[in-house]
């Protein structure tokens, strides 16, 4: 058989399929106010959403765009649809439910497997709505709330909770696809635990962009309460398309008092993807939340997770893993801001290219005046496949008081043509060498992900690293 060499030529079915658009519903190309007065309608929206949508479409329109990243010239508002409503009207409960052609795309994915063997409950999103939500009963007897953000919303239950923490940590003003996810925001998850309830089984969402030249915009808004813990999923993929799709979702994290989050997502977006994600954290006294990231898709990112360690004691974990191939400018990195007494942080990532593509790593530490005694440690470490890549990190420390410790270690290589060599003296090709050397650089994710998503992981580097010297 025929050892396929060239990116082009790659299998990408498992994630590159996809459906004829069978659209329910959809508005048209652009971003006016009467758009977003129709995707406000078409949700059923009270009236201070209808408002805030409105007020975040000013404030887009006033900020430009930020000019020190990657180029998104490619990427015109003007063709984007932001709202795609699928052939469903509403959200199912029961997976049989579903409308076929959907229901084979997460049935290709694996959710419902997931949802049986390792899943306290599960969201899945196609397009611009959620299609199935489902938790199980001995979750939800415990109190923890998993549903969609919309739904919530209109309950008066949680209206109130969601009001006073929607888009309080991202506002419409800090850059201008937060203002742009603002006005358009559709799906997405609300999940609260209540005070001392510790979920050990993970809640897991899947994002599906099946539209071609559509944009996706959920929100995902997360509340731990006191002596809490959760273990929260989110992985997305689209298929394949010539022309420019878009993702500018948001995500907040609410971490209490001594409580535990932890945020593990997958993203594997296609190659024509804008990925301009906002996700964001603020931690309470003796509170932690532990990022696990794995970046593999779309054309441009811009993704940098921050944390707020509002309260003393508070700790933040980061490990990320970021692959840029043939065609990709990946932007990425996170924020740590120090704002109390003996909090600490750890920043560990790995960034690997190839075939020219380009890999940023930006990371910035802030520890404010009255943050004494706190520490702070980053090791960033990038591995160029070739020497037509490139790879870049972007250290900043904003350190505003002399009693904290703070550290910061950088290493940029290439694989080593002797290991390589070595490998293959012992039998593996080329390819194969290369992609165990890159899947050993990467264990630092994959080690802290549950078993099926790093498989997942790792078939994507394997997936990848085909056609490494074609």
């Amino acid at each position: 058989m025929k050892e396929k060499t060239v990116i082009s030529d790659i299998d990408r079915s498992m994630y590159d399929f996809r459906y004829s658009e069978d659209d329910a519903y959809k508005v048209n190309e652009g971003l006016t106010p009467e758009i977003v007065g129709q995707i406000s309608e078409e949700k059923g929206d009270p009236e201070w959403m209808r408002d805030f949508r409105l007020k975040s479409l000013d404030i887009y329109n006033q900020i430009p765009v930020p000019e020190w990243g990657p180029s998104i010239e490619g990427l015109n508002m003007d063709n984007i649809v932001t709202y795609v409503r699928p052939n469903t009207r509403r959200m199912q409960t029961d997976w049989n439910d579903v409308p076929t052609d959907i229901k084979d795309t997460f049935d290709k994915l694996g959710i419902p497997e997931a949802e049986k063997k390792s899943l306290a409950g599960v969201g899945a999103q196609y397009d611009s709505e959620l299609v199935y939500h489902n938790v199980k009963k001995e979750v939800a007897d415990l109190g923890v709330v998993y549903t969609d953000l919309e739904s919530a919303m209109r309950d008066e239950r949680y209206e109130k909770m969601i009001r006073d923490h929607f888009m309080k940590l991202v506002p419409p003003t800090d850059h201008k696809f937060a203002a742009l996810h603002g006005a358009v925001w559709s799906g997405g998850s609300f999940v609260y635990v209540p005070k001392g309830v510790r979920l050990e089984i993970p809640l897991q969402s899947y994002f599906r962009l099946n539209a071609a030249g559509a944009g996706q915009f959920e929100h995902t808004l997360i509340i731990v309460d006191d002596d809490a813990y959760l273990h929260f999923i989110e992985g997305c993929s689209a298929p394949k398309y010539n022309v420019a799709n878009l993702h500018a979702g948001c995500v907040e994290l609410y971490v209490g008092k001594n409580s535990t989050l932890r945020y593990s997502t997958i993203e594997n977006w296609s190659k024509n993807m804008y990925n301009l994600n906002t996700k964001r954290a603020k931690v309470e006294e003796g509170g932690k939340i532990e990022w696990i990231s794995g970046s593999f898709g779309s054309h441009v990112s811009y993704l940098y997770p921050m944390s707020i360690l509002a309260g003393e004691g508070a700790r933040s974990e980061f490990s990320g893993v970021t692959f840029a191939g043939k065609g990709q400018n990946l932007d990425t990195g996170c924020k740590v801001v120090h704002s109390a007494p003996h909090t600490s942080s750890y920043v560990n990532t790995r960034s690997i290219s190839k075939d020219g593509g380009i890999s940023t790593f930006r990371s910035a530490i802030v520890i404010a005046k009255n943050a004494k005694g706190s520490k702070s440690a980053v090791s960033c470490q990038s591995l160029m496949v070739d020497d037509i890549s490139r790879s870049d990190t972007i250290p900043a420390m904003d350190i505003r008081t002399s009693d904290a410790d703070v550290g910061h270690e950088a290493k940029i290589g290439r694989i080593s043509d002797d290991v390589v060599f070595y490998l293959m003296s012992r039998g593996m090709t080329e390819d194969d060498a290369k992609a165990l050397i890159v899947r050993g650089f990467a264990d630092n994710v994959g080690k802290e992900l549950p078993l099926e998503y790093a498989v997942e992981m790792n078939n994507l580097i394997g997936l990848e690293m085909k056609g490494a010297i074609g």
